[in-house]
């Protein structure tokens, strides 16, 4: 009899039935029967992680039992490989898990994930992480390092890119969105991949947006924004899994904090799968000066509930000497080993650890590409469109200008690993097979690339520029410069995109930039130069099929901005779910212009902001126009007095004034005016999406649950206080009719 069908008989003897359905009690059952037959080596070997890199000498240590999980095979027969290794050649047959980045897209590619914010569109979100799962699990890919749900306030921070932007709601409801979307209906679905939410947590507020940089956030902070997101995918999402942060906060390494991860994370908010640590982060500790050497640092993470380790080997090379010397413990190990174990069984990797790899048959299909589309028309942000020059409504001829105009690889976007630009509809590509025929379309990219200082073609350009109808320009930063490690501390174009905007400008032809990039840039000037400016984001394989029906009126723009976007860097931070001073800025304050010559050294009445660049951003959070446009009722309150168990019910008319069809993301903000704490001057705790025909009216409902309105006060407990708030409904973070209301 084979090793495995002994192993199977032996199972089911004991009790395993592989057809059983894995019910959380069946799961449990299965995980006791199999930590009894585990030896050390054994548990040791499925808490640690190893990297694609070499899988000859991989093949070895799987063979031998050290080996939980593989970081990066993407090809199905290499996979089906070291799973039979796995499978048939150890004496337990505990299948592999095989990891991936998998951030926005597999194959297809879809907007990066700070543009999928931009959508405010949740189901649409899920449907692409629903694809990306599809297509990534064709190859044996059965987890991915995704979401991303780090607030994110920084455009410094080159991950800004993978977050969903600043505010803890609109990062909660996307991150769930994604969530779902990767793990389906039915985590042992084949198509299902194990969604990891990272980076736990408050790696977002690295210090002066340098990657990898330390962090000082209360627990208060942590409580009230940077585990919002976390909480509610481990609670509304039932996650698979979760990732350390590579930041110290206040002293501590994520990968060595107990408190973020046994008393939040297990105890009260009983997550039940498994943790791991980011791409060495453990022995990174040492570098920290938090441990003296690797053993230390093993020793921590074991401790502090690090369940799996990437790549670093300190679990392989510590855990036997730790555990003589008693520094950790056995019955940690085992349930560590136990939350491994139970997301590979809900997986059903025991049942079906092999792939098809029918990759041919789920790669860019139509559906795919078709969504594609359409997620990224709902990301591009409409920013200025002056006398409404878009969209086209009849032939012209088209100069089309920039180096991110025809450059496949780059609107792809960070952390893009398997997508292939060949496959990459840029935007020169959609405007000549899309609407060639009805215009001239006149090509010179000027520019080779984003950081390009060669300014040769400027005069071919403004030649070109002076016998067009209007000037496409695509400005932007290639992928490359914004992701993990990519962090700027100047945030204007790069190279002499500036530079060839303003030259284009002096032509007097009407000029509409299209910037492409992974981040907010600081891009005062060329707004106010351009007569429209679209921004895009990295938007993905079909981006430039996208940007070409907004600028045609195929689409209508409806997105609206996650993030806030300042002047300049000296801003930064700059958000606007900030919490008051004691001396609020009210915009009638003094400025550089106007101080007078030999003033009194007093503070003149001025208050908290910048005298060089005022109290406001150059565009605030949930900003976005529309070709539509749309007015807004006056709002009705359900009741202004409540109490905590109820629900506010605010009804208003939001009517199309246009005449073109289209969407407005109606977005609810509150204020809680007086609390146990300073709260922020806004926060955001709902939106709509709500679709309207040419001077169609709609009645429009929104219910808010008092429960919502809830936060960790100044015992550290949380829950609502009584007193007034203010309600705003409107199209962004500064607009909207206020209302007020009470809680008792």
């Amino acid at each position: 009899m084979k090793k495995l069908h002994y192993i199977v008989f032996l199972l089911i003897f004991f009790g395993y039935n592989i057809n059983a359905q894995n019910s959380d009690a069946q799961i449990e059952k299965k995980i006791d029967i199999l930590l009894k037959k585990m030896t050390l080596k054994e548990k040791i070997g499925q808490m640690n992680q190893l990297s694609a890199d070499d899988m000859e000498t991989n093949f070895k240590v799987i063979q031998q039992g050290m080996a939980g999980s593989v970081l990066s095979i993407t090809n199905p027969e290499i996979a089906n490989k070291a799973q039979k290794i796995a499978v048939e050649q150890t004496r337990l047959g505990i299948p592999l898990i095989f990891g991936r980045d998998v951030i926005h897209g597999f194959k297809t590619i879809f907007p990066i994930p700070l543009g999928q914010a931009a959508s405010f569109n949740p189901d649409l979100v899920e449907k692409a992480a629903r694809v990306a799962a599809i297509e990534a699990s064709e190859t044996g890919i059965r987890w991915t390092f995704a979401p991303m749900i780090d607030i994110a306030r920084d455009p410094r921070w080159g991950r800004i890119a993978e977050s969903c932007g600043e505010d803890p709601y609109l990062t909660s409801v996307m991150g769930v969105a994604m969530i779902k979307g990767f793990q389906g209906k039915d985590l042992s679905d084949p198509s299902s991949i194990a969604a990891c939410a990272k980076h736990f947590a408050g790696y977002g507020a690295a210090e002066g947006g340098r990657d990898y940089n330390t962090t000082a956030i209360t627990e208060r902070q942590f409580r009230n924004v940077y585990l919002v997101p976390f909480e509610e995918a481990v609670k509304k999402a039932n996650l698979a899994t979760i990732m350390t942060a590579f930041n110290a906060n206040d002293g501590i390494p994520s990968s060595g904090n107990e408190f973020l991860l046994k008393q939040i994370l297990r105890k009260e908010w009983n997550f039940k799968g498994f943790v791991v640590s980011d791409w060495a982060s453990i022995t990174e500790m040492v570098d920290h000066g938090f441990c003296t050497d690797n053993k230390e640092a093993a020793e921590k993470a074991i401790n502090a509930g690090v369940d799996m380790e990437m790549v670093s080997g300190t679990y392989v090379a510590y855990i036997e000497t730790l555990l003589q010397e008693k520094k950790i413990s056995i019955e940690t190990i085992n349930e560590e080993i136990r939350n491994i174990l139970r997301v590979k069984f809900k997986l059903g990797l025991f049942e079906n650890p092999y792939v098809k790899g029918n990759t041919k048959d789920v790669f860019y299909k139509e559906e795919h590409l078709n969504l594609a589309e359409k997620l990224a028309e709902e990301s591009i942000v409409l920013l200025k469109n002056e006398a409404q020059i878009l969209p086209f409504n009849k032939s012209k001829t088209i100069a089309v200008f920039g180096p991110l105009a025809d450059a496949p690889h780059e609107q792809l976007g960070t952390w893009v690993f398997d997508g292939e630009k060949n496959h990459t509809i840029t935007p020169l590509k959609a405007l000549k097979e899309k609407y060639g025929k009805d215009s001239n379309i006149i090509y010179e990219p000027v520019l080779k690339y984003s950081r390009d200082k060669d300014s040769t073609n400027f005069d071919k350009a403004r030649k070109i520029a002076q016998e067009a109808d209007v000037v496409l320009l695509f400005l932007g930063e290639e992928s490359i410069l914004s992701g993990e490690a990519h962090s700027l501390s100047d945030l204007n174009l790069q190279g002499i995109q500036s530079q060839l905007l303003s030259a284009l400008v002096k032509t007097k032809t009407p000029l509409i930039t299209i910037v492409m990039a992974g981040r907010p840039l600081t891009i005062e000037k060329e707004v106010k130069l351009s007569n429209a400016v679209l921004y895009a984001w990295h938007p993905g394989t079909m981006g430039g099929s996208a940007i070409a029906n907004i600028l045609f009126g195929k689409a209508n723009p409806s997105a609206k901005l996650p993030v806030t976007f300042p002047k300049n860097v000296g801003q930064i931070p700059m958000y606007y779910n900030h919490l008051n001073t004691g001396r609020p800025a009210n915009g009638s304050e003094l400025n550089l212009t106007n101080i007078p010559v030999e003033a009194s050294q007093t503070s003149l009445g001025n208050k908290s902001y910048y005298l060089d660049s005022g109290t406001q951003p150059l565009f605030p959070f949930g900003f976005g126009l529309s070709y539509s446009s749309f007015d807004y009722g006056k709002l009705k309150l359900s009741k202004t007095v409540l109490k905590k168990e109820e629900v506010l019910e605010i009804s208003f008319t939001l009517k199309n004034t246009a005449q073109y069809e289209g969407t407005e993301i109606a977005q609810l903000y509150i204020r809680d005016i007086t609390a146990s704490i300073a709260l922020p001057v806004k926060e955001l705790k709902s939106f709509q999406r709500i679709t309207l025909k040419p001077n169609e009216e709609k009645q429009v409902t929104f219910k808010l649950p008092i429960t919502d309105l809830a936060f960790c006060g100044i015992d550290m407990k949380k829950k609502v206080e009584a007193g007034k708030f203010d309600l705003w409904i409107g199209s962004n973070s500064e607009k909207g009719e206020k209302v007020s209301f009470e809680v008792q």
